[in-house]
């Protein structure tokens, strides 16, 4: 499984990487509007920090504006892949993109047929928000599920990329599903290497050494 960091924060990036446990970045107008700076230059910035993909969302909601800044995106970095929203501009957007060679990250997507249709346009990376979802009294989970099993009948190559992580569960749910990509933020990527018996066991182990010496 790949692990794409959720954030817009260099440090964290910087963290993450030197733990080698980062694959890619996500990024969205909100993580962005949290920094300081201009934000096309930060951007840059995370393009040149990060070897792996790195998800840019475009701003506008008509397809053709979509398209003007999806090649404004592109351009930053080699690495960058745009973000477009599930809707039927953002649809054309994909299919216009992915017809030209740029990946694209299907995202906003909250059911299994949004899915569906953003393979069918071409999409590199569709991304169910599983936390949104639960925060409605849905189960996030269950789509990921739907979405596997229907890209596995029918063999498309889109990549499950699975958003919207609160904690750790998702992660360990999303693993076991065969989800492709979990994009966590900085706090919930910390969190997995966590467990009570391990610090337990470390102390023991650093108390037991400091009798030998």
């Amino acid at each position: 499984m790949q692990f794409f960091l959720d954030t817009a924060n260099l440090e964290e990036i910087r963290k993450a990487k030197e733990y080698g446990l980062i694959d890619g970045v996500t990024t969205n107008p909100t993580l962005l509007s949290r920094e300081s700076g201009d934000w096309k230059q930060l951007v840059a910035a995370i393009c040149r920090e990060v070897e792996g993909p790195v998800s840019l969302e475009v701003f506008s909601e008509e397809a053709e504006e979509m398209l003007a800044e999806a090649r404004e995106l592109v351009a930053i970095g080699p690495n960058v892949v745009v973000k477009c929203p599930c809707t039927a501009n953002g649809l054309k957007a994909c299919k216009k993109l992915a017809e030209n060679g740029i990946n694209v990250n299907m995202t906003l997507v909250f059911s299994p047929l949004q899915a569906l249709l953003a393979a069918k346009a071409g999409a590199a990376y569709v991304s169910p928000f599983v936390g949104r979802l639960d925060a409605v009294g849905h189960f996030g989970m269950d789509l990921v599920k739907q979405i596997v099993s229907i890209y596995e009948n029918y063999d498309f190559s889109t990549q499950v990329l699975v958003a919207s992580i609160r904690n750790p569960t998702h992660v360990l749910e999303s693993a076991l599903i065969g989800a492709d990509v979990a994009t966590v933020p900085f706090s919930v990527l910390m969190d997995l290497l966590k467990h009570p018996l391990t610090e337990k066991g470390l102390r023991a182990f650093v108390e037991d050494a400091a009798k030998l010496a």
